[in-house]
């Protein structure tokens, strides 16, 4: 009799059957029983076996052997570990055939590149149209000081820096001009005096902190626009348009007046004094503004000036930009123009359709007080296109 593929006598006795099958690794005790006749249960056959026959310990397959709960867990775990390991293998094969398939594509379009095809460039002529230049000057506060020590040594002010940086302003302001001259017509610069060229007695603490009486600094900033102009006349054979707006800070008064601004501002009556020193220069024109608004036209782009402290801005997170843009949106119910220039809280922002100037004192406590960005001290340059009528090259005039 054969059975479970083994040869067995028919006469074979269950412990003779269990006596044949003991050591054989692959026979589990139910395996055994099966064999029997009668059959055995499992735990019959391995009962039998050593406490009736006597026989030894038996060898079983691991794969046969009966596990406990934490062997079953841990075979569980170590079955799963490789399912994932074959996983990530799908995975990374699936990879690396989209790899192959990506490249064999880059492959294909290479082989249809053929030789490149160059051709000449000519550099454009110059198109004839006109540009007018802009330099802004706004925000010396001339004779102030700046202690380091008071704004974490960001910068440092007095009245000799204030010299030198002015003349950098000029200087620059004239490389600037013949370096946009060399790529277009340009036959204008326009010299914006936009205020706060004095830091004045308008607080008590100006009164400590000012390096003289705000005559002497009237005429000492005076002498130093004066020169300024004179420098340009002499290094460049541009025409020199000057607007000019009284700030907030040259005021005779404490308080500051509506109507009668330009009547008691110190600069008021510089930019007079300047106007009449340049009068016999055919190519300077001044433009000294009365109120708080002006306009100047550049061939039917308007632009409209000011000093900047009509501007109601409290440190927002939007900056200058929010109050500027309500600004402007209710002066051009009155009168449009397509660009806005001022002053007054030293930063450079261009907002498309206003540009806020930089200052030549740099940053100090007003800034700091303002919540404004920091600022190195400089000035803002730009240009107008004629033919295009629109503002397009915009950049700082540094100063140190």
């Amino acid at each position: 009799m054969k059975k479970g593929g083994a040869k067995m006598s028919p006469e074979m006795s269950p412990d003779e059957i269990i006596k044949e099958f003991w050591n054989d690794k692959n026979k589990t005790y139910d395996f055994i029983g099966e064999m029997c006749v009668p059959k055995l249960s499992g735990d019959a056959v391995r009962k039998r076996g050593r406490d009736k026959l006597g026989l030894p310990p038996r060898k079983i397959n691991s794969q046969n052997r009966k596990l406990s709960a934490e062997g079953e867990l841990e075979r569980d775990i170590t079955l799963l570990s490789a399912k994932k390991r074959e996983q990530t293998k799908d995975t990374k094969l699936q990879s690396a055939l989209k790899e192959i398939d990506t490249l064999r594509k880059h492959l294909e379009a290479s082989k249809a590149i053929k030789d490149i095809q160059t051709f000449s460039l000519v550099a454009n002529k110059l198109d004839g149209s006109e540009s007018t230049a802009f330099a802004i000057a706004s925000d010396w506060h001339y004779w102030e000081t700046v202690n380091p020590e008071q704004i974490d040594f960001l910068n440092e002010f007095n009245k000799d820096i204030a010299q030198k940086r002015a003349a950098n302003f000029f200087t620059s302001t004239v490389k600037l001009l013949k370096g946009e001259q060399a790529r277009g017509k340009i036959n204008t610069l326009v010299l914006a005096l936009l205020g706060d060229f004095i830091s004045g007695n308008i607080h008590d603490e100006l009164m400590e902190s000012n390096q003289g009486l705000v005559i002497d600094e009237l005429m000492a900033v005076q002498s130093a626009i004066a020169s300024g102009i004179e420098y340009l006349l002499k290094n460049t054979n541009v025409d020199i348009v000057i607007p000019c707006h009284s700030g907030n800070h040259g005021r005779a008064t404490e308080k500051r007046r509506i109507a009668t601004e330009a009547g008691n501002s110190f600069e008021y009556l510089m930019y007079h004094n300047l106007a009449s020193y340049f009068k016999d220069e055919k190519r300077v024109k001044f433009l000294i503004s009365k109120g708080y608004l002006s306009y100047l036209d550049v061939s039917g782009y308007i632009i409209r000036f000011h000093h900047g402290h009509a501007l109601r801005y409290a440190g927002g997170i939007g900056g200058i930009f929010i109050p500027a843009f309500k600004a402007i949106s209710q002066w051009d119910k009155s009168k449009r123009a397509d660009l806005t220039v001022f002053g007054h809280f030293h930063q450079i922002k261009d907002g498309g359709n206003f540009i806020s100037n930089g200052s030549l004192v740099g940053y100090n406590d007003f800034a700091l007080v303002i919540k404004a960005d920091y600022e190195k001290p400089k000035q803002v340059f730009f240009l107008v296109n004629h033919q295009r009528k629109e503002k397009t090259t915009t950049c700082p005039i540094f100063l140190e």
